[in-house]
């Protein structure tokens, strides 16, 4: 089966990773499911049962998105909330999603020494990150560690964009 990517950024046609991300993937239908939710919910009113089919279709499911308040965008949040169903995702029926793997795939705007216990804002990626692990662990599901880029804001070369993309495609792969 494929892998799913939901994509989550409020601003793709602008985006140099994520948007290169995407791309690399794409590349390879057959493997990936690439699925942007501000382009198919532009709105924000997001059709539940066809993300849950898109969810209990797919082997794993990466959530691809940049860092934004040192959080995730608000649309993914709901797309949590409205997706990961009492009865569906968990509780006394709710398995649909149970040994199902999950990953993040980060871009951060910010250079990844500030993301450290002695950097500009003394916490790590893995900390922000810690409510996706609780939620997937909470849900029985089989969370993995995460994929990031750092620096983005910096503008960093293509070279160095394209190997992010290639660096990602492996991870993906391999989850």
């Amino acid at each position: 089966m494929k892998k799913l990517i939901i994509v989550t950024h409020p601003d793709i046609k602008n985006s140099k990773i994520n948007k290169r991300w995407m791309e690399e993937l794409k590349r390879y239908p057959e493997e990936f499911t690439v699925h942007s939710l501000y382009e198919f919910y532009p709105d924000g009113q997001i059709d539940i049962d066809k993300e849950q089919e898109l969810v209990s279709s797919h082997e794993s499911v990466i959530l691809q998105f940049p860092l934004y308040w040192f959080s995730s965008p608000p649309l993914l949040k709901k797309w949590l909330d409205e997706v990961l169903l009492h009865d569906w995702a968990y509780g006394s029926k709710g398995d649909k999603i149970k040994d199902k793997k999950f990953a993040l795939a980060i871009s951060a705007g910010i250079k990844e020494e500030d993301y450290t216990p002695d950097g500009r804002y003394k916490v790590t990626v893995e900390e922000l990150t810690i409510p996706f692990a609780t939620t997937f662990r909470y849900t029985k599901s089989d969370y993995r560690p995460f994929f990031a880029f750092y620096g983005a804001e910096d503008l960093p070369e293509d070279q160095t964009i394209d190997q992010s993309a290639v660096d990602y495609l492996k991870f993906a792969r391999a989850l």
